[in-house]
């Protein structure tokens, strides 16, 4: 029998397979900012970077710079307060190349290191690196700007809520001049013969509807099909062969095999245009198509 290997031996190789774990992934910003004086550090300081977009590191003092791999780097573009990278295309998740910053009128010893970690398909765009501590005046007027970005923000949402509360009632319709001294006129759609159904689906029944600016339709259809439904686009031609541009819909549920809904459609029309009969066609993605000829509004 073979004797078992000592404590020692077992703590070495359990010790060995955690350290084959991968580095953590820095997390993304958008805007990144580093202030050497104020973040004292032993660790490089760790930037986003991914195959295929730049990243921007601007300094407040004109700097020299070393870049590790440089030469496999798809662009490097150097100014004396600016550098633009953009990785080496074969870069991975989670490499690391090392980046020295050198401000000018401070020993070569004395120089930063900054860590490009790299990620799929995310980085760091705009990264702003400050040697010195930032002045008083330079957070207050930071400060300041966030206050009033802060007031149109909350400016906008009370205007917003202000609409939305008067949204979807008979002052809206006629602050907007939707609905004139005649209403808003509504009648029955008739068809000739229900039709065969087209895809699966088939038309039940309806109701056109005409208002200042605009006319709509509410159509019932029953899906006899294997499949939902949902409209994803649609036409509405007049007997002449013109379309009606800007054709909407709203459809707030799917139509389940089996199951009747309505879908409504909207155009915008002057009470000279969407006059006749009018052929409605709606479809879905999978290209499943209902025909409703002869549709006429009030």
């Amino acid at each position: 029998m073979l004797p078992s290997p000592p404590w020692s031996l077992l703590a070495l190789l359990s010790l060995q397979g955690a350290v084959a774990e991968p580095p953590p992934v820095a997390r993304c910003e958008d805007v990144q900012r580093i202030e050497l004086a104020l973040e004292p550090s032993a660790a490089a300081r760790e930037i986003c970077v991914s195959p295929g977009l730049t990243t921007s590191l601007r300094f407040d003092a004109p700097v020299s710079v070393d870049l590790q791999d440089e030469v496999h780097f798809e662009a490097v573009v150097r100014d004396r307060k600016l550098l633009t990278v953009m990785p080496p295309p074969e870069m991975s998740a989670g490499e690391r190349l090392r980046l020295t910053v050198h401000f000018e009128g401070e020993p070569a010893s004395s120089g930063t290191t900054l860590m490009l970690v790299g990620h799929s398909g995310q980085a760091t765009h705009q990264v702003e690196v400050s040697r010195d501590a930032r002045t008083r005046e330079s957070l207050r007027q930071e400060l300041l700007q966030e206050r009033a970005r802060t007031a149109q923000l909350r400016e906008a949402l009370a205007r917003t809520q202000a609409m939305l509360a008067q949204s979807g009632d008979l002052r809206s319709l006629i602050a907007s001049k939707t609905m004139g001294p005649s209403g808003v006129q509504a009648q029955a759609i008739f068809l000739e013969w229900p039709g065969q159904p087209e895809g699966g689906l088939s038309w039940v029944s309806g109701i056109s509807y005409r208002a200042n600016k605009s006319v709509a339709a509410e159509v019932w259809l029953r899906n006899s099909g294997p499949e939902p439904w949902r409209v994803a686009g649609g036409s509405l031609v007049d007997a002449r062969g013109v379309e009606m541009k800007g054709l909407k819909f709203r459809q707030d549920e799917e139509i389940a095999p089996g199951q009747l809904q309505p879908v409504i459609v909207e155009v915008d029309a002057s009470y000279a245009q969407a006059r006749g009969e009018l052929t409605l066609t709606l479809w879905d993605e999978r290209g499943r198509t209902i025909t409703l000829p002869k549709v006429t509004f009030p």
